[in-house]
């Protein structure tokens, strides 16, 4: 799969970034001289775990025929030692359902090893960047 990101030079920092067949604004924060017109680049790190972690939880209840109804995950930055190698992300995970104190516990855990979380705690990621 390839994701392309391309300026859009009707403002400072503004691009448009192309996944498949979806296509999504990003810029900078008004902090870092963007205009605040899509997320970051941080906000779709922490945004990949979250919706990593609420798709797992949703294919493996029905896999499993839990009853979850409703799945919603909270994520909250901490990035103040981020210079120091310290980047914490805090997860919530909200289920609604007709759901037992087992099964609650059982979609935590699954939550916590969906393929994003694994990527950003116990994979290298090598990335290589070269002129074209």
């Amino acid at each position: 799969m390839t994701v392309k990101v391309a300026r859009d030079q009707s403002l400072p920092m503004r691009s448009i970034l192309h996944v498949r067949n979806h296509i999504v604004s990003v810029d900078g924060t008004l902090e870092e001289g963007g205009n605040d017109a899509g997320p970051s680049p941080h906000d779709l790190y922490d945004a990949a775990v979250s919706a990593c972690k609420a798709l797992t939880v949703i294919w493996y209840a029905r896999r499993k025929g839990i009853p979850v109804e409703d799945v919603q995950v909270t994520t909250e930055r901490d990035a103040s030692e981020e210079r120091k190698g310290v980047y914490r992300l805090a997860a919530t995970l909200h289920l609604t359902g007709d759901l037992s104190q087992e099964q609650r516990e059982e979609l935590l855990a699954i939550s916590q090893k969906c393929p994003v979380h694994k990527l950003m705690t116990a994979v290298t990621t090598e990335i290589s960047t070269q002129l074209g």
